[in-house]
């Protein structure tokens, strides 16, 4: 079967495909030869982590030396941890000493941490080089390698140093999902989940009839979610590509509570996407107040998350710690704590809710 090509086409930046589809890792340098025609690289790096590599580093690198040029490669420990100052100092020197010059092309062949290290790397270093995105995860494919975020964490939180740089190409080659275990692939379903809410009844309904298919990995469901997931995010960014115009924060449903449960339970102990699919419940119980949620979205929701094997989590931390942790991420806007709400399937609010209400709504949901 053809690959599925989506365009990714923001004004201001110059477009790039994602292409979806099974064995294409080994094509390519075929396929970024004329991506890359107007400025040949005179080296490529490819940074991947020790899980990964192992797996697909020879292959890519193998599919990558039709360019003619140098390919180097580094890897980075595997975990959120790798993305911290340490790890990404390390990786701009070795860029350094290996020569990348602004010709230079980084490729990022992993998961979300690799693909937001990797890009954070690339953006900075030399002020800016291209980059390649190659997800190896059901969640990176379907949100970090398309949108142009980048960044490391801090120990206040997560995300807190990082740019914008759109990628020049982003390779999704399904048959590296094989190897994910069961975290991980529940971990992605979470975003799928995410997208479709906030998209439209089109998403969500297909996704609510074939969730039970795509917990089983089937395949062509498997493309038509990741496809539906980049078309989304994809016309998101393409109205608001640095989050400074309020319509790609609709992106961030679900992560408020999620990236605090990641800090406060320890980066690595829950899944990004097991995270998310609990602020997601929260969430919607708070737009039950806030935004006119309807019951039956919330238990619609429940069901779909329970359905992708994202149950609910057997964790709960004080409430004032969870504000805390809440008000110190990069979404809150002077010390306010904001949150995406669903109105309805499609339609969503940004809103900023006082201390008070967050504490007592915290209190309900995680039973104190």
């Amino acid at each position: 079967m053809a690959a599925t090509r989506v365009v990714v086409d923001i004004p201001g930046e110059r477009q790039y495909d994602v292409r979806i589809g099974e064995d294409i890792l080994k094509d390519l340098g075929a396929k970024l030869a004329p991506v890359l025609e107007v400025q040949p690289p005179s080296r490529i790096l490819v940074i991947s982590d020790s899980n990964v590599a192992p797996l697909y580093l020879e292959t890519c690198k193998q599919g990558l030396a039709t360019l003619g040029c140098p390919v180097s490669d580094i890897t980075v420990p595997a975990g959120e941890e790798a993305k911290c100052v340490e790890v990404i100092g390390e990786v701009w020197s070795a860029m350094a000493a290996l020569g990348l010059a602004r010709d230079s092309v980084v490729v990022a062949l992993g998961g979300g941490v690799v693909g937001d290290l990797a890009g954070f790397a690339g953006a900075t270093y030399m002020r800016g080089v291209r980059v390649v995105q190659v997800p190896t995860t059901l969640l990176s494919m379907v949100d970090s390698s398309v949108g142009g975020k980048t960044g490391i964490n801090l120990d206040a939180g997560k995300n807190l140093v990082g740019t914008f740089l759109q990628p020049s190409y982003v390779c999704a080659s399904t048959d590296v999902l094989a190897t994910l275990d069961e975290r991980e692939w529940a971990c992605g379903c979470a975003e799928i989940a995410k997208s479709a809410l906030i998209d439209s009844d089109d998403f969500f309904f297909w996704l609510v009839e074939n969730a039970p298919l795509l917990a089983e990995r089937q395949p062509d469901v498997v493309r038509e979610a990741i496809a539906r997931s980049v078309v989304f995010k994809a016309g998101v960014v393409a109205q608001d590509k640095t989050e400074s115009r309020g319509v790609r924060e609709c992106l961030n449903y679900g992560h408020t509570l999620g990236h605090a449960i990641e800090t406060l339970a320890g980066y690595g102990t829950y899944s990004h996407g097991a995270a998310v699919a609990e602020g997601m419940r929260f969430a919607a119980r708070l737009g039950q107040t806030l935004a006119g949620t309807p019951l039956e979205l919330v238990e619609a929701q429940d069901a779909l998350l329970d359905q992708l094997g994202l149950s609910v989590l057997d964790w709960k931390a004080p409430a004032e710690d969870i504000l805390n942790a809440m008000k110190r991420d990069k979404k809150a806007r002077q010390g306010a704590v904001r949150f995406v709400l669903p109105a309805d399937v499609g339609a969503w609010e940004l809103v900023s809710v006082d201390d008070d209400t967050i504490l007592e709504h915290l209190r309900l949901y995680f039973g104190e």
